[in-house]
């Protein structure tokens, strides 16, 4: 038997990201179908199912050594149960990705997603200026349209991950 080198044992000085809610299997399934019937509209490369979540807070390269006081600041946020209707379909056209949404965002939810922020810029890291659309991310790369009409899915809040962005 082998031993593993230096670089197989080595670990990574930083990992890239995020907060996320993850769907449970049955959401999941249904997202999951919404990006089929996307893709055969809009084209693009399919998210694998079993990557597609809804990020709460994007932080990027972040180093190793910080994912304990990364939790410990997310334990400081409590939130209420909520469901979130993912409704609307949608295109960033600057960056090709194609997404369904929520037409009305749960009070819960945006309370959520402001104290994760707020516990994190408080930490004294960067999190991002812009307002928070929730979304899912089902295709990278498309052409996107108009949007057109699909079917709701429903995601209920139950647990949120900090997990490394290697999508």
């Amino acid at each position: 038997m082998t031993e593993p080198g230096p670089a197989a044992a080595a670990k990574p000085a930083t990992l890239r990201l995020f907060f996320a809610l993850w769907p449970d299997d049955a959401t999941r399934a249904a997202l999951n179908r919404t990006g089929k019937w996307l893709h055969q509209h809009w084209g693009g490369r399919r998210m694998r199912a079993d990557t597609l979540h809804l990020t709460l807070a994007f932080l990027g390269s972040t180093p190793a050594g910080q994912l304990g006081e990364l939790a410990a600041c997310a334990d400081t946020v409590q939130a209420d149960a909520f469901e979130l209707v993912l409704d609307r379909p949608g295109y960033w056209r600057h960056n090709r990705i194609g997404w369904l949404g929520a037409n009305r965002t749960p009070p819960h939810y945006v309370e959520l997603a402001g104290a994760l922020n707020a516990a994190l810029q408080a930490a004294g890291y960067a999190v991002d200026a812009r307002p928070h659309v929730p979304h899912v991310t089902l295709l990278r790369n498309t052409a996107g349209r108009m949007s057109p009409c699909c079917a709701t899915r429903r995601a209920a809040h139950r647990r949120r991950v900090c997990r490394e962005a290697g999508l």
